[in-house]
């Protein structure tokens, strides 16, 4: 690891290594300063400036993965205790958070247009959010956790709001808010029990001193930090049963924030629960494996009945389909880091959730574009996405049904989507070898329970039009919209990594499995 940069009593920053927060921060306000002056004919310029910000943001990872580990922010009086530290795990989550939301910036450029959203303020809240999400990984501290979660999740409740003067927007919005933040206040004040317990903040700094409490009866209070802190990371990953504000904040948010939620979102829950659990609560395995692995198993088994229960021409079906099927998947990349509360090594734990989490960002955000694209083709008839509007799409639009066929069947972990299948098996082995057996049957009968509503979706991409269909914008003599260069883009780049990975699942598992703690 590269020495951290402080001198004396004279903190430096190491401006390297807090490049791709800094760069989506400052950009992210750069886009807000320029909408003051961007008439309103060229509003449009906006969002491919966020999409250039947050290319820019990504390609500042690439010298930080050629050189060694960095830290900053470091105490001078032990200057191994850093606040902010730059290895393989950051990277990798800084990774998937920074190229999701350019993603989603892409994906968002027709909504913008045809929703008439505030270009400005939907970039600003979009790079706000990603700043904080890739600031999360590389925090080494209790404060700085905290803030990087709260900077990831407020400009997300403006977000799925920002369809003003829509009801089910507002709604929604609202009902985001209010959970998640009486998610926080249980999470901070666990915190504060943790940080009495232990006397520190710094994340190793902490698990010392829970290893070594000074008073017996602190350890009540100690378990009981362990498990309140919990709380905040798993309302954030859509664990259940903190999991109620998924579906009706996926229909109600434009759809590329509902693709955000369900990979960026999961991320940062994810981030912070591994880093809360192995590196900074470790002697508390026992309270928080067995919490974890029940979580794990009530939340895919909630997620996968949910999604069973879809009625196929009910509004926003297949919306609140991918946000249950989200929520089951949830449940899937908690086994790993239940599994490392009963291991002596971690690495291949947290690999398995890395490998997973990767695979499924890739995933569902193609389906979410494609999802986005049958959105605007269908909108002279229905806006709102039911499964129903996926009936014959082979035949009207056959790469965009082959492309979703292909991410569902990934979702499956069937054939060719060979690389959710990989990600499955990592997850499941993690599982056996850690001795949690109960839940690696309860997941591999929650996997065949998935195979049926994603069968039975990639099944009606190919199915004929019922006679008694309204007649499309072709059959009337109207041309269809055309999938759109950024939606292309999307649906293209997500489909080509997909079968990349399919067809060599071992880039996938080699650069997650590394030794990260």
């Amino acid at each position: 690891m590269t020495a951290p940069l402080a001198a004396g009593t004279v903190q430096s920053i190491d401006w390297l290594a807090i490049a791709p927060p800094t760069l989506a921060a400052v950009l992210g306000l750069a886009v807000l300063l320029a909408d003051l002056w961007v008439p309103p004919a060229r509003k449009w310029l906006l969002g491919w400036l966020t999409v250039a910000g947050l290319a820019l943001s990504t390609l500042a990872l690439l010298p930080l993965a050629l050189g060694d580990d960095r830290a900053t922010f470091c105490l001078t009086s032990g200057p191994d205790a850093c606040s902010y530290v730059v290895d393989d795990f950051t990277l990798t989550v800084q990774l998937l958070v920074l190229g999701g939301a350019l993603l989603t910036a892409l994906l968002s450029l027709p909504t913008l247009a045809e929703e008439r959203l505030p270009a400005g303020e939907y970039g600003f809240l979009l790079m706000s959010s990603a700043a904080g999400a890739a600031l999360l990984p590389a925090a080494r501290d209790l404060v700085t956790l905290v803030i990087a979660l709260e900077v990831a999740s407020l400009p997300s409740f403006a977000l799925v709001g920002l369809r003003r003067g829509d009801r089910r927007s507002s709604e929604a919005a609202l009902t985001f808010f209010l959970s998640s933040v009486t998610a926080t206040a249980v999470m901070l004040l666990g915190v504060s029990f943790v940080y009495a317990s232990s006397g520190a903040v710094h994340l190793d700094a902490v698990a010392d001193g829970l290893r070594q409490l000074e008073h017996p009866q602190l350890g009540s209070l100690a378990a009981a930090g362990v498990g309140l802190t919990l709380v905040g990371f798993a309302f954030k990953a859509a664990a259940a049963p903190f999991h109620f504000w998924v579906p009706d904040s996926y229909v109600g948010a434009p759809l590329p924030i509902a693709a955000y939620l369900s990979v960026i979102g999961k991320a940062v829950g994810f981030t912070g629960l591994i880093l809360v659990t192995v590196r900074a609560f470790p002697s508390h395995d026992q309270v928080w494996g067995p919490v974890l692995a029940v979580l794990a198993a009530l939340t895919m088994t909630v997620g996968n009945v949910a999604a069973l229960r879809q009625v196929a021409d009910r509004a926003h079906s297949a919306v609140r389909l991918l946000a249950w099927s989200s929520v089951a998947q949830a449940g899937y990349l908690l086994v790993p880091i239940a599994a490392a509360g009963r291991r002596g090594a971690l690495a291949d734990a947290v690999g398995a959730t890395l490998t997973y989490a990767l695979m499924y960002a890739v995933v569902n955000l193609g389906a979410f574009a494609v999802a986005a694209h049958v959105g605007r083709t269908r909108s002279a008839h229905s806006t709102d996405n039911r499964l129903t509007d996926y009936r014959a799409l082979y035949a009207r639009q056959p790469l965009a049904a082959l492309a979703l066929a292909f991410f569902l069947l990934c979702l499956a972990g069937l054939p060719p989507g060979v690389v959710g299948l990989f990600a499955k098996v990592a997850v499941f082995q993690v599982a056996v070898d850690a001795g949690l057996g109960w839940l690696a049957v309860v997941m591999a009968v929650n996997v065949v329970l998935g195979l049926y509503y994603y069968l039975r979706w990639t099944a009606l991409l190919f199915r004929p039009a019922p006679e008694d269909a309204p007649a499309t914008g072709a059959d009337i003599g109207v041309e269809a919209p055309r999938v759109g260069g950024p939606l292309a883009t999307v649906i293209g780049l997500t489909a080509v990594l997909g079968l990349v990975l399919s067809g060599a699942p071992q880039l996938v598992l080699r650069f997650t499995g590394l030794p990260l703690f």
